[in-house]
């Protein structure tokens, strides 16, 4: 693969370049196998429809032809069970999630981990955080039928901002 070096310029980042070193959605570490692409999550409804909308961009102009996106605010009606299950950026900045070059958190760093990007130290922060998740997905499963996907929508639409498809929970 020929690598590929991308420029940021938008309203979080200008200047900001990174590099791509593998190919588009392959050779992922072995503990991190989402469920979801960005392109389906996005589609799917996730952040309330505000994340992303300036890096049209930097990523694939088909990931936002069915995107459910606002441009303006968080609208949690734009998730797909309907809730809002965000926390303000500044909580992720506070708690110390955020990472400097991905100033959005989770969601950007695995949309450019998906694209190619490896940064070694941040890859395995995040795989780490990824993989805390389950703990959600083990509450739905015991509190939960199976498909009832009316049970816990907060809790479900947290699972989903983590590409893991908590419709077939």
């Amino acid at each position: 693969m020929i690598q590929q070096t991308i420029l940021v310029n938008d309203i979080m980042q200008k200047g900001y370049q990174y590099t791509l070193t593998e190919k588009v959605g392959r050779n992922f570490d072995p503990r991190f196998k989402p469920e979801l692409t960005p392109k389906q999550m996005l589609s799917l409804g996730v952040f309330g429809g505000k994340y992303m909308t300036d890096c049209k961009n930097e990523f694939p102009s088909d990931w936002y032809t069915r995107a459910k996106l606002c441009s303006t605010r968080h609208d949690a009606k734009l998730n797909f069970f309907g809730v809002n299950a965000s926390q303000p950026l500044s909580v992720w900045q506070k708690n110390g999630w955020i990472y400097k070059d991905d100033p959005r958190g989770w969601f950007q760093w695995y949309c450019r981990y998906f694209m190619g990007r490896r940064l070694k130290t941040e890859d395995d922060r995040q795989i780490k955080r990824w993989i805390a998740i389950k703990r959600h997905i083990v509450q739905v499963k015991q509190n939960c039928k199976r498909g009832d996907i009316s049970c816990r929508p907060k809790q479900r639409q947290a699972i989903l901002h983590w590409a893991y498809d908590s419709r077939n929970i």
